[in-house]
C-alpha cells in the first residue's frame, strides 16, 4: 500500500471536512489581523493534522478492528490533539477571521442570557472534568463497546464526544488567567489532572492486566492485524495507563506554570483574613510607656 493510500479515508465524512476546512480558513484569516506567534501556529497545525489523521483516513478502519490501535485514536482524540489546539489558544484568532458582521453577532449572543448560559455550561469547573473522564470510561464498558463498533452512528458519536470532551476540558486546564475571570482557580487547574487521570490509569491496569478478553467483538469482525487478543488488549491497556496520563501531566505542568507566573505578578486573589476576637471581658494591656 502506498503512503498516498493512507490518506484515503475509510468512510468519507463531508461534514468533518467542512469542520476541519472551516478552522482552518479562520484561524489562518484570524491570523492576518491579530499576532499568532510561531509556537502557537506550530502547535495549531500539529494538533489540527493529527485529529483529521484519526479521524478521517485509512487509519480510521485498523481502530476499527484492533483495540490497541482504537485505544492509540482515542489518545489522540481525546487527549493529545485537544490539548495541543487549545494550547495555541486559538480562539482570538479564529474570532478575528470571522466577518465583522458574524463577530458583533456573536458578541451579542455572548452577552445575552442563552449566550451567558450556553457558556456557564460549557466551562463549568466540576461538570468539564466529569464528562472527560466519564466519556472516556463509559465507551470502555465492554457492552457498551460492543454495540459503538458496530453501529455507525454509535461510532461517530463516541469518537465525537470524546473529542469534544477534551476541547472542553483543556480549555478549563490551560487557561491563563486569574479567577476571576477564570472559571477554574489556577490552583484547581493543577489539581483537577490529578484527579481526572487517576481513574483513567486505574482503567488502563485492569485492562492490561486481566486474564481474560474484555473485548471478543475485535475477533468477531476479524483482527486487521495477526496479533493474539490478550496482547492487543494489554497494549490498549497500556496505552491508557501510560501514554495518556502523561500528556495529562504536561497539562498539569502548564497549569503549574500559569499559577506561578500569575503567583510572580501578584494576581492572586488573596486570603481574607478572620479578625482576631478578643475574649468577652478580657482588656487589652498597654505597654508601659504608652
Amino acid at each position: 500500500m502506498e503512503l498516498l493510500d493512507w490518506l484515503v479515508p475509510w468512510e468519507f465524512s463531508p461534514t468533518l471536512v467542512a469542520l476541519f476546512l472551516v478552522a482552518a480558513v479562520l484561524f489562518v484569516r484570524g491570523g492576518r489581523v491579530h499576532r499568532v506567534t510561531v509556537a502557537r501556529k506550530a502547535l495549531f497545525w500539529t494538533g489540527w493534522v493529527l485529529l483529521y489523521l484519526s479521524l478521517h483516513t485509512r487509519l480510521d478502519y485498523y481502530a476499527e478492528r484492533m483495540f490497541f490501535i482504537h485505544r492509540a485514536q482515542h489518545l489522540v482524540l481525546h487527549h493529545l490533539g485537544p490539548l495541543l489546539l487549545m494550547g495555541a489558544y486559538p480562539g482570538s484568532a479564529m474570532r478575528a477571521g470571522l466577518p465583522l458582521a458574524w463577530r458583533a453577532a456573536l458578541r451579542r449572543f455572548n452577552a445575552g442570557p442563552m449566550g451567558r448560559a450556553l457558556v456557564a455550561v460549557l466551562t463549568h469547573k466540576y461538570l468539564i472534568p466529569v464528562l472527560f473522564v466519564f466519556l472516556v470510561l463509559v465507551w470502555l464498558l465492554p457492552a457498551v463497546q460492543f454495540y459503538s463498533m458496530l453501529d455507525w452512528r454509535l461510532y461517530r458519536l463516541m469518537n465525537w464526544s470524546v473529542v469534544v470532551s477534551g476541547f472542553l476540558y483543556w480549555n478549563l486546564i490551560l487557561d491563563r488567567r486569574p479567577s476571576p475571570p477564570a472559571r477554574m482557580s489556577p490552583g484547581g487547574r493543577v489539581l483537577s489532572p490529578v484527579f481526572t487521570m487517576a481513574p483513567q490509569m486505574v482503567a488502563g491496569a485492569y485492562i492490561a492486566l486481566t486474564g481474560r478478553d474484555l473485548y471478543p467483538l475485535f475477533d468477531l469482525c476479524g483482527r486487521a492485524l495477526p496479533m493474539p487478543a490478550l496482547m492487543d488488549q494489554s497494549i490498549g491497556g497500556l496505552t491508557m495507563w501510560i501514554p495518556a496520563a502523561l500528556v495529562e501531566v504536561v497539562g498539569l505542568l502548564i497549569a503549574l506554570g500559569t499559577l506561578m507566573r500569575l503567583s510572580g505578578k501578584h494576581r492572586l486573589p488573596e486570603r481574607k483574613r478572620r479578625p482576631v476576637r478578643q475574649p468577652a471581658g478580657k482588656k487589652t494591656t498597654r505597654p508601659a510607656g504608652a
